[in-house]
Protein backbone atom coordinates (compact mmCIF):
# COMPACT_ATOMS: atom_id res chain seq x y z
CA UNK A 1 0.00 0.00 0.00
CA UNK A 2 2.72 2.48 -1.05
CA UNK A 3 2.66 5.18 -3.46
CA UNK A 4 5.86 4.10 -5.81
CA UNK A 5 7.78 7.38 -6.24
CA UNK A 6 9.09 6.18 -9.87
CA UNK A 7 7.10 3.49 -11.17
CA UNK A 8 7.21 3.17 -14.89
CA UNK A 9 7.61 0.23 -17.42
CA UNK A 10 11.43 0.05 -16.23
CA UNK A 11 10.73 -0.63 -12.76
CA UNK A 12 8.61 -3.56 -13.42
CA UNK A 13 9.87 -6.72 -12.20
CA UNK A 14 8.79 -10.52 -12.97
CA UNK A 15 7.68 -12.61 -9.87
CA UNK A 16 7.08 -16.25 -10.50
CA UNK A 17 5.42 -18.55 -8.16
CA UNK A 18 8.60 -20.57 -7.44
CA UNK A 19 8.20 -20.30 -3.41
CA UNK A 20 9.36 -22.87 -1.25
CA UNK A 21 6.93 -24.72 1.46
CA UNK A 22 6.88 -26.87 4.08
CA UNK A 23 4.41 -29.62 4.63
CA UNK A 24 1.14 -28.93 6.47
CA UNK A 25 1.60 -28.36 10.29
CA UNK A 26 -1.20 -28.94 12.88
CA UNK A 27 -1.02 -26.23 15.97
CA UNK A 28 -1.10 -27.85 19.41
CA UNK A 29 -4.56 -26.88 20.58
CA UNK A 30 -8.28 -27.84 21.31
CA UNK A 31 -8.96 -26.49 18.02
CA UNK A 32 -7.62 -26.67 14.81
CA UNK A 33 -6.69 -23.51 13.15
CA UNK A 34 -8.42 -22.09 10.96
CA UNK A 35 -5.62 -22.31 8.75
CA UNK A 36 -2.17 -24.11 9.32
CA UNK A 37 0.22 -23.36 11.62
CA UNK A 38 2.96 -21.13 10.42
CA UNK A 39 6.48 -22.14 9.38
CA UNK A 40 9.92 -21.13 7.95
CA UNK A 41 11.36 -24.61 7.20
CA UNK A 42 12.04 -24.37 3.25
CA UNK A 43 13.96 -26.90 2.79
CA UNK A 44 11.12 -28.82 0.95
CA UNK A 45 10.53 -27.89 -2.40
CA UNK A 46 7.47 -27.09 -4.10
CA UNK A 47 3.60 -25.86 -2.95
CA UNK A 48 1.17 -28.01 -1.68
CA UNK A 49 -2.31 -27.78 -3.91
CA UNK A 50 -3.72 -28.49 -7.19
CA UNK A 51 -3.29 -26.48 -10.07
CA UNK A 52 -3.68 -26.18 -13.84
CA UNK A 53 -2.17 -25.22 -16.89
CA UNK A 54 -4.26 -21.65 -17.07
CA UNK A 55 -4.40 -21.47 -13.31
CA UNK A 56 -0.93 -22.50 -12.49
CA UNK A 57 -0.01 -19.78 -9.91
CA UNK A 58 -1.16 -21.06 -6.14
CA UNK A 59 -2.57 -21.94 -4.12
CA UNK A 60 -2.33 -18.87 -2.06
CA UNK A 61 -3.79 -18.59 1.79
CA UNK A 62 -1.96 -19.41 4.66
CA UNK A 63 1.30 -21.67 5.18
CA UNK A 64 2.15 -23.78 3.54
CA UNK A 65 0.66 -22.57 1.08
CA UNK A 66 2.06 -19.06 -1.21
CA UNK A 67 1.24 -16.91 2.12
CA UNK A 68 2.35 -13.42 0.35
CA UNK A 69 -0.17 -9.68 0.16
CA UNK A 70 -1.89 -10.43 3.30
CA UNK A 71 -4.29 -13.79 2.11
CA UNK A 72 -7.28 -14.98 4.75
CA UNK A 73 -6.60 -18.53 6.00
CA UNK A 74 -9.86 -19.85 5.37
CA UNK A 75 -9.66 -18.58 1.52
CA UNK A 76 -7.81 -19.99 -1.00
CA UNK A 77 -6.65 -18.14 -4.07
CA UNK A 78 -5.26 -19.21 -7.55
CA UNK A 79 -3.55 -16.40 -10.40
CA UNK A 80 -3.88 -16.87 -14.33
CA UNK A 81 -1.53 -15.03 -16.42
CA UNK A 82 -2.63 -15.33 -20.36
CA UNK A 83 -2.74 -13.49 -23.81
CA UNK A 84 -6.02 -13.45 -25.47
CA UNK A 85 -5.46 -13.97 -29.48
CA UNK A 86 -6.45 -10.68 -31.49
CA UNK A 87 -10.14 -11.77 -32.76
CA UNK A 88 -10.52 -14.60 -30.34
CA UNK A 89 -13.07 -14.86 -27.61
CA UNK A 90 -11.70 -16.58 -24.26
CA UNK A 91 -14.37 -18.29 -21.65
CA UNK A 92 -14.59 -20.09 -17.72
CA UNK A 93 -16.28 -22.99 -17.57
CA UNK A 94 -17.00 -24.08 -13.94
CA UNK A 95 -18.68 -24.73 -11.39
CA UNK A 96 -19.96 -22.78 -7.87
CA UNK A 97 -17.99 -24.53 -4.64
CA UNK A 98 -19.62 -25.94 -2.09
CA UNK A 99 -18.03 -22.46 0.22
CA UNK A 100 -19.42 -18.88 1.50
CA UNK A 101 -18.00 -17.38 -1.66
CA UNK A 102 -15.95 -17.53 -4.67
CA UNK A 103 -15.01 -14.83 -7.15
CA UNK A 104 -13.20 -13.51 -10.24
CA UNK A 105 -11.14 -10.40 -10.08
CA UNK A 106 -8.76 -9.14 -12.98
CA UNK A 107 -5.77 -6.66 -11.72
CA UNK A 108 -3.43 -4.14 -13.39
CA UNK A 109 0.58 -4.61 -12.92
CA UNK A 110 0.28 -2.87 -9.32
CA UNK A 111 -2.36 -5.10 -7.59
CA UNK A 112 -4.87 -2.86 -8.26
CA UNK A 113 -8.61 -4.45 -8.82
CA UNK A 114 -10.22 -3.46 -12.21
CA UNK A 115 -13.68 -5.34 -12.18
CA UNK A 116 -14.98 -8.77 -10.05
CA UNK A 117 -17.71 -10.87 -11.22
CA UNK A 118 -18.98 -12.29 -7.59
CA UNK A 119 -20.36 -15.52 -7.67
CA UNK A 120 -24.11 -14.48 -6.77
CA UNK A 121 -23.54 -12.21 -9.90
CA UNK A 122 -23.30 -15.03 -12.52
CA UNK A 123 -26.33 -16.75 -14.13
CA UNK A 124 -25.94 -20.67 -13.97
CA UNK A 125 -26.45 -22.40 -17.00
CA UNK A 126 -29.94 -23.89 -18.23
CA UNK A 127 -30.97 -26.17 -16.05
CA UNK A 128 -28.30 -25.60 -12.85
CA UNK A 129 -28.89 -23.52 -9.73
CA UNK A 130 -26.35 -20.84 -8.23
CA UNK A 131 -26.16 -22.05 -4.83
CA UNK A 132 -24.93 -18.87 -3.88
CA UNK A 133 -28.39 -17.24 -3.71
CA UNK A 134 -30.64 -16.45 -1.46
CA UNK A 135 -32.57 -19.21 -0.47
CA UNK A 136 -30.70 -21.68 -2.92
CA UNK A 137 -30.14 -25.45 -2.17
CA UNK A 138 -26.38 -25.58 -1.50
CA UNK A 139 -26.18 -29.65 -1.98
CA UNK A 140 -27.52 -29.41 -5.33
CA UNK A 141 -25.52 -31.27 -7.89
CA UNK A 142 -25.73 -29.66 -11.13
CA UNK A 143 -24.31 -26.20 -10.50
CA UNK A 144 -22.53 -25.26 -13.95
CA UNK A 145 -21.87 -21.87 -14.86
CA UNK A 146 -20.28 -20.31 -18.13
CA UNK A 147 -18.38 -16.33 -17.94
CA UNK A 148 -16.88 -14.50 -20.38
CA UNK A 149 -13.77 -12.71 -20.29
CA UNK A 150 -13.29 -9.74 -22.69
CA UNK A 151 -10.22 -8.01 -23.27
CA UNK A 152 -9.87 -4.22 -22.05
CA UNK A 153 -11.81 -2.43 -19.28
CA UNK A 154 -11.10 -0.10 -16.54
CA UNK A 155 -11.92 0.01 -12.72
CA UNK A 156 -15.18 2.15 -12.51
CA UNK A 157 -14.94 4.09 -9.37
CA UNK A 158 -18.48 5.39 -9.33
CA UNK A 159 -19.65 1.59 -8.21
CA UNK A 160 -20.48 1.01 -5.11
CA UNK A 161 -18.00 -1.19 -4.14
CA UNK A 162 -18.51 -4.32 -1.63
CA UNK A 163 -21.87 -3.94 -1.02
CA UNK A 164 -24.27 -6.90 -1.74
CA UNK A 165 -26.97 -5.88 -5.29
CA UNK A 166 -29.86 -7.74 -5.11
CA UNK A 167 -31.51 -8.68 -8.24
CA UNK A 168 -28.10 -8.27 -10.06
CA UNK A 169 -26.71 -10.63 -12.56
CA UNK A 170 -23.39 -10.96 -14.96
CA UNK A 171 -21.65 -13.33 -16.61
CA UNK A 172 -18.86 -10.86 -17.92
CA UNK A 173 -15.55 -9.99 -16.78
CA UNK A 174 -12.97 -6.94 -18.49
CA UNK A 175 -9.27 -7.69 -18.26
CA UNK A 176 -6.84 -5.10 -19.55
CA UNK A 177 -3.44 -5.96 -21.36
CA UNK A 178 -1.05 -4.82 -18.44
CA UNK A 179 2.08 -3.36 -20.42
CA UNK A 180 0.00 -3.66 -23.42
CA UNK A 181 0.33 -8.16 -23.63
CA UNK A 182 -0.50 -9.75 -20.07
CA UNK A 183 -3.77 -10.20 -18.57
CA UNK A 184 -4.10 -11.36 -14.73
CA UNK A 185 -7.36 -13.18 -13.55
CA UNK A 186 -7.41 -14.04 -9.50
CA UNK A 187 -9.93 -16.81 -8.31
CA UNK A 188 -10.59 -16.99 -4.76
CA UNK A 189 -12.70 -19.35 -2.81
CA UNK A 190 -13.71 -18.15 0.95
CA UNK A 191 -14.63 -21.10 3.35
CA UNK A 192 -15.22 -23.87 2.14
CA UNK A 193 -17.59 -26.47 3.45
CA UNK A 194 -15.84 -28.79 6.01
CA UNK A 195 -14.62 -32.44 4.18
CA UNK A 196 -15.20 -30.47 0.76
CA UNK A 197 -11.49 -29.75 0.14
CA UNK A 198 -9.83 -26.76 -0.77
CA UNK A 199 -11.41 -26.27 -4.27
CA UNK A 200 -14.96 -27.04 -2.50
CA UNK A 201 -15.47 -30.27 -3.99
CA UNK A 202 -15.59 -29.18 -7.85
CA UNK A 203 -12.91 -28.84 -10.51
CA UNK A 204 -10.76 -25.41 -10.96
CA UNK A 205 -12.45 -23.72 -13.82
CA UNK A 206 -11.55 -24.41 -17.63
CA UNK A 207 -10.11 -22.15 -20.03
CA UNK A 208 -12.10 -22.24 -23.73
CA UNK A 209 -10.65 -20.16 -26.13
CA UNK A 210 -12.66 -19.91 -29.95
CA UNK A 211 -10.30 -18.70 -32.44
CA UNK A 212 -10.88 -15.93 -34.53
CA UNK A 213 -11.51 -19.10 -37.86
CA UNK A 214 -13.80 -20.53 -35.09
CA UNK A 215 -11.90 -23.00 -34.38
CA UNK A 216 -12.84 -24.23 -30.44
CA UNK A 217 -9.67 -24.98 -27.95
CA UNK A 218 -10.15 -25.99 -24.55
CA UNK A 219 -7.64 -26.59 -21.61
CA UNK A 220 -4.18 -27.90 -22.45
CA UNK A 221 -4.45 -26.72 -26.09
CA UNK A 222 -6.46 -23.55 -24.95
CA UNK A 223 -3.37 -22.80 -21.97
CA UNK A 224 -0.86 -22.74 -25.25
CA UNK A 225 -2.77 -20.77 -27.15
CA UNK A 226 -3.14 -17.33 -24.83
CA UNK A 227 0.29 -18.69 -23.27
CA UNK A 228 -1.06 -19.46 -19.90
CA UNK A 229 2.79 -20.36 -18.18
CA UNK A 230 3.98 -16.98 -19.39
CA UNK A 231 5.27 -15.26 -16.28
CA UNK A 232 3.50 -12.59 -13.93
CA UNK A 233 4.59 -9.12 -14.46
CA UNK A 234 4.01 -7.33 -11.00
CA UNK A 235 5.50 -3.80 -10.06
CA UNK A 236 7.87 -4.06 -7.00
CA UNK A 237 5.16 -2.49 -4.64
CA UNK A 238 2.21 -4.72 -5.77
CA UNK A 239 2.76 -7.73 -3.19
CA UNK A 240 3.87 -5.37 -0.30
CA UNK A 241 6.01 -2.44 0.39
CA UNK A 242 9.24 -1.84 -0.73
CA UNK A 243 11.79 -2.93 2.26
CA UNK A 244 13.40 -0.28 1.57
CA UNK A 245 10.14 2.29 1.92
CA UNK A 246 8.66 0.40 4.37
CA UNK A 247 12.16 1.08 6.68
CA UNK A 248 11.89 4.62 5.73
CA UNK A 249 8.29 5.08 6.88
CA UNK A 250 8.89 2.74 10.14
CA UNK A 251 11.06 5.14 11.60
CA UNK A 252 9.77 8.50 10.36
CA UNK A 253 11.50 11.32 12.59
CA UNK A 254 9.86 12.10 16.10
CA UNK A 255 7.45 9.01 16.07
CA UNK A 256 8.28 6.81 18.35
CA UNK A 257 9.80 2.99 18.39
CA UNK A 258 6.34 2.12 18.34
CA UNK A 259 5.29 3.24 15.12
CA UNK A 260 3.23 2.88 13.86
CA UNK A 261 1.26 1.22 16.96
CA UNK A 262 -0.54 3.77 19.21
CA UNK A 263 -2.19 2.84 22.72
CA UNK A 264 -4.55 2.77 23.13
CA UNK A 265 -5.08 1.56 19.47
CA UNK A 266 -6.45 3.08 16.32
CA UNK A 267 -7.87 1.55 13.64
CA UNK A 268 -7.81 2.78 9.91
CA UNK A 269 -10.00 1.69 6.96
CA UNK A 270 -8.76 1.05 4.10
CA UNK A 271 -8.49 4.23 0.99
CA UNK A 272 -5.44 4.51 -1.15
CA UNK A 273 -1.76 4.17 -0.46
CA UNK A 274 -1.13 7.47 0.37
CA UNK A 275 -3.68 6.84 3.42
CA UNK A 276 -1.46 3.71 4.19
CA UNK A 277 1.62 5.73 4.55
CA UNK A 278 -0.21 8.35 6.16
CA UNK A 279 -0.60 5.57 9.47
CA UNK A 280 2.93 5.80 9.61
CA UNK A 281 3.69 9.53 8.90
CA UNK A 282 0.78 10.78 10.06
CA UNK A 283 -0.20 12.30 7.20
CA UNK A 284 -3.99 13.41 6.92
CA UNK A 285 -6.01 14.53 3.90
CA UNK A 286 -9.63 13.55 2.25
CA UNK A 287 -8.23 10.17 0.63
CA UNK A 288 -9.44 8.11 -2.14
CA UNK A 289 -11.78 5.51 -1.51
CA UNK A 290 -10.50 3.01 -3.27
CA UNK A 291 -8.86 -0.28 -2.09
CA UNK A 292 -5.31 0.35 -3.56
CA UNK A 293 -3.68 -3.02 -1.20
CA UNK A 294 -2.24 -5.48 -2.10
CA UNK A 295 -4.59 -7.77 -4.69
CA UNK A 296 -7.41 -6.79 -2.94
CA UNK A 297 -11.07 -8.10 -3.98
CA UNK A 298 -13.51 -5.39 -4.42
CA UNK A 299 -16.40 -7.32 -2.62
CA UNK A 300 -14.59 -6.65 0.77
CA UNK A 301 -13.61 -3.70 2.76
CA UNK A 302 -11.16 -4.11 5.18
CA UNK A 303 -10.32 -1.81 8.24
CA UNK A 304 -6.81 -2.58 10.27
CA UNK A 305 -4.63 -1.82 12.99
CA UNK A 306 -1.26 -2.19 14.23
CA UNK A 307 -0.17 -3.50 17.87
CA UNK A 308 3.57 -3.68 19.81
CA UNK A 309 4.22 -5.92 22.53
CA UNK A 310 6.21 -2.85 23.93
CA UNK A 311 3.12 -1.91 25.07
CA UNK A 312 2.13 -5.39 26.90
CA UNK A 313 2.56 -8.88 25.75
CA UNK A 314 -1.02 -9.06 25.41
CA UNK A 315 -3.46 -7.37 23.45
CA UNK A 316 -7.38 -8.16 24.24
CA UNK A 317 -9.60 -6.89 21.35
CA UNK A 318 -13.70 -6.81 22.72
CA UNK A 319 -16.56 -6.43 19.95
CA UNK A 320 -19.81 -7.34 17.82
CA UNK A 321 -19.85 -10.19 15.20
CA UNK A 322 -22.23 -9.07 12.57
CA UNK A 323 -24.95 -11.47 11.51
CA UNK A 324 -23.41 -13.86 8.38
CA UNK A 325 -24.85 -17.20 6.46
CA UNK A 326 -24.24 -20.19 7.65
CA UNK A 327 -22.20 -22.70 5.71
CA UNK A 328 -19.21 -24.40 7.15
CA UNK A 329 -21.08 -27.37 8.12
CA UNK A 330 -23.06 -27.62 4.64
CA UNK A 331 -25.94 -26.06 5.50
CA UNK A 332 -28.84 -27.07 2.90
CA UNK A 333 -29.51 -23.46 2.14
CA UNK A 334 -28.29 -20.39 1.24
CA UNK A 335 -29.77 -17.62 3.90
CA UNK A 336 -28.25 -14.04 2.36
CA UNK A 337 -31.29 -11.28 2.78
CA UNK A 338 -31.80 -11.75 6.50
CA UNK A 339 -27.73 -11.26 7.05
CA UNK A 340 -25.67 -7.70 7.97
CA UNK A 341 -22.84 -9.19 5.14
CA UNK A 342 -21.77 -12.49 3.69
CA UNK A 343 -18.22 -13.00 5.30
CA UNK A 344 -16.41 -11.58 8.13
CA UNK A 345 -12.62 -12.50 9.45
CA UNK A 346 -10.31 -11.30 11.78
CA UNK A 347 -6.60 -11.81 11.22
CA UNK A 348 -3.03 -11.57 12.42
CA UNK A 349 -0.01 -10.62 9.99
CA UNK A 350 3.50 -9.88 9.95
CA UNK A 351 4.48 -6.56 8.72
CA UNK A 352 3.61 -4.22 5.62
CA UNK A 353 6.58 -5.30 3.18
CA UNK A 354 6.20 -9.21 4.50
CA UNK A 355 2.47 -9.37 4.28
CA UNK A 356 2.56 -12.57 5.21
CA UNK A 357 -0.63 -13.78 7.51
CA UNK A 358 -0.50 -16.08 11.01
CA UNK A 359 -4.01 -17.55 11.42
CA UNK A 360 -7.51 -15.91 11.05
CA UNK A 361 -10.82 -16.64 12.33
CA UNK A 362 -13.89 -16.48 10.48
CA UNK A 363 -17.41 -15.53 11.97
CA UNK A 364 -18.20 -18.88 12.55
CA UNK A 365 -14.83 -20.36 13.81
CA UNK A 366 -14.18 -17.31 16.52
CA UNK A 367 -16.25 -18.03 19.82
CA UNK A 368 -19.49 -15.44 20.83
CA UNK A 369 -21.62 -14.79 23.36
CA UNK A 370 -25.40 -14.48 23.38
CA UNK A 371 -25.22 -11.02 22.47
CA UNK A 372 -22.93 -11.74 19.78
CA UNK A 373 -19.67 -10.50 21.69
CA UNK A 374 -16.05 -11.94 21.36
CA UNK A 375 -13.17 -11.53 23.49
CA UNK A 376 -10.13 -12.17 21.11
CA UNK A 377 -6.38 -12.77 22.66
CA UNK A 378 -3.48 -11.63 20.99
CA UNK A 379 -0.21 -12.60 21.86
CA UNK A 380 3.22 -14.76 21.38
CA UNK A 381 2.47 -18.68 21.77
CA UNK A 382 4.74 -18.43 25.22
CA UNK A 383 2.95 -15.69 26.98
CA UNK A 384 -0.70 -17.15 26.04
CA UNK A 385 -3.37 -16.83 28.99
CA UNK A 386 -4.10 -20.51 30.22
CA UNK A 387 -7.81 -19.43 29.54
CA UNK A 388 -7.39 -18.03 26.71
CA UNK A 389 -9.38 -21.04 24.49
CA UNK A 390 -12.53 -21.40 23.12
CA UNK A 391 -13.85 -23.66 25.50
CA UNK A 392 -13.60 -20.66 28.11
CA UNK A 393 -15.04 -18.71 25.50
CA UNK A 394 -12.05 -16.93 24.88
CA UNK A 395 -10.38 -16.83 21.05
CA UNK A 396 -7.01 -16.74 20.29
CA UNK A 397 -4.71 -15.28 17.71
CA UNK A 398 -1.00 -15.49 17.65
CA UNK A 399 1.29 -12.43 17.36
CA UNK A 400 4.66 -13.25 15.06
CA UNK A 401 7.81 -14.19 17.30
CA UNK A 402 9.50 -12.01 14.75
CA UNK A 403 6.85 -9.21 14.69
CA UNK A 404 6.64 -7.76 11.36
CA UNK A 405 9.16 -10.13 9.81
CA UNK A 406 11.59 -7.29 8.81
CA UNK A 407 12.42 -4.26 11.33
CA UNK A 408 10.55 -4.83 14.83
CA UNK A 409 10.12 -8.44 16.80
CA UNK A 410 7.28 -6.42 19.05
CA UNK A 411 4.99 -5.24 15.97
CA UNK A 412 2.11 -7.22 14.75
CA UNK A 413 -0.99 -6.14 13.04
CA UNK A 414 -4.52 -7.17 12.29
CA UNK A 415 -6.86 -6.83 9.83
CA UNK A 416 -10.85 -7.11 9.74
CA UNK A 417 -12.80 -8.06 6.57
CA UNK A 418 -16.41 -6.98 5.99
CA UNK A 419 -17.65 -8.73 2.38
CA UNK A 420 -20.60 -7.79 0.40
CA UNK A 421 -22.63 -5.86 2.96
CA UNK A 422 -26.54 -5.51 2.98
CA UNK A 423 -27.10 -1.86 2.56
CA UNK A 424 -29.18 -1.81 5.34
CA UNK A 425 -26.51 -2.43 7.78
CA UNK A 426 -24.99 0.94 8.36
CA UNK A 427 -22.46 -0.02 10.78
CA UNK A 428 -20.24 -1.95 7.75
CA UNK A 429 -16.87 -0.66 7.01
CA UNK A 430 -18.49 -0.03 3.34
CA UNK A 431 -20.15 3.20 5.11
CA UNK A 432 -16.73 4.95 6.03
CA UNK A 433 -15.88 7.11 3.97
CA UNK A 434 -13.04 9.33 5.47
CA UNK A 435 -10.26 8.39 7.71
CA UNK A 436 -11.26 9.23 11.69
CA UNK A 437 -14.73 8.03 10.95
CA UNK A 438 -14.33 4.45 11.53
CA UNK A 439 -15.39 4.32 15.50
CA UNK A 440 -18.50 6.66 14.53
CA UNK A 441 -19.62 4.56 11.67
CA UNK A 442 -19.00 1.03 12.88
CA UNK A 443 -20.31 1.04 16.65
CA UNK A 444 -19.56 -1.73 18.91
CA UNK A 445 -18.34 -3.51 15.47
CA UNK A 446 -15.21 -2.03 15.82
CA UNK A 447 -13.24 -3.55 18.59
CA UNK A 448 -11.81 -1.73 21.26
CA UNK A 449 -8.21 -3.23 22.59
CA UNK A 450 -5.91 -2.73 25.51
CA UNK A 451 -2.84 -4.57 26.81
CA UNK A 452 -1.96 -6.40 29.60
CA UNK A 453 0.08 -9.08 31.26
CA UNK A 454 -0.85 -12.59 31.34
CA UNK A 455 -1.16 -12.91 34.98
CA UNK A 456 -3.52 -10.00 34.90
CA UNK A 457 -5.63 -11.61 31.93
CA UNK A 458 -5.68 -14.69 34.03
CA UNK A 459 -7.24 -13.37 37.24
CA UNK A 460 -10.14 -10.94 35.36
CA UNK A 461 -11.00 -13.16 32.33
CA UNK A 462 -13.12 -16.17 34.36
CA UNK A 463 -13.04 -19.51 32.21
CA UNK A 464 -16.67 -20.42 31.39
CA UNK A 465 -16.35 -23.70 29.89
CA UNK A 466 -18.59 -26.28 30.89
CA UNK A 467 -16.40 -28.49 32.23
CA UNK A 468 -15.17 -25.02 34.61
CA UNK A 469 -18.56 -24.95 35.54
CA UNK A 470 -19.65 -28.10 36.14
CA UNK A 471 -17.06 -28.04 38.58
CA UNK A 472 -17.68 -25.35 39.81
CA UNK A 473 -21.85 -26.39 40.77
CA UNK A 474 -20.32 -29.74 42.44
CA UNK A 475 -17.44 -27.26 44.47
CA UNK A 476 -20.72 -25.52 45.67
CA UNK A 477 -22.92 -28.17 46.70
CA UNK A 478 -19.92 -29.78 48.59
CA UNK A 479 -19.03 -26.50 50.68
CA UNK A 480 -23.01 -25.54 51.59
CA UNK A 481 -23.69 -29.39 52.80
CA UNK A 482 -20.39 -28.93 54.75
CA UNK A 483 -21.70 -25.73 56.13
CA UNK A 484 -24.96 -27.19 56.83
CA UNK A 485 -23.15 -30.22 58.75
CA UNK A 486 -20.89 -28.49 60.87
CA UNK A 487 -24.26 -26.21 62.47
CA UNK A 488 -25.66 -29.49 63.72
Amino acid sequence: MFESKTLSRATTIVLTASFLAASPGQAQDHVPMSGPINRMDTQKPGTPGPRTCFWSNGPYSGDPYLNIAWPDTNTFYWTAKFTVPEGASLRLDGQFPHARYSSFTTYDMRGQPVESLADYLISPLSGHTNPARDGADRTVRKRSYSIEIQTGGTRDLSRREGIFIEGATSKVIHAPKNDGYQQVLIYRIYTVDKGSGITGNVPLPTPVLTLADGKVLRGMDACDAINASQQMKIAPDAVGMPAWRYRELLTTPGKPDTNPATNPSTWYAQFDRKQFEGIFTGAIGNFDRKSEGFYPTVDNQYVRTFINRKFGPIYVLRGKLPVTPRTMSGDPVMRVKDADMRYWSLCSQKGAANTMVLKCLNDEQIVIDKDRNYVVVFSRAADRPRNAYPECGINWLPIPDDGDGLYDADQGNMMIRNMLASPGFRHAIQNVTKTGEEREVMGPYLPTGTYLVQATFEAVFQCRSPAEQSAIARETIAADQAQQAAQK
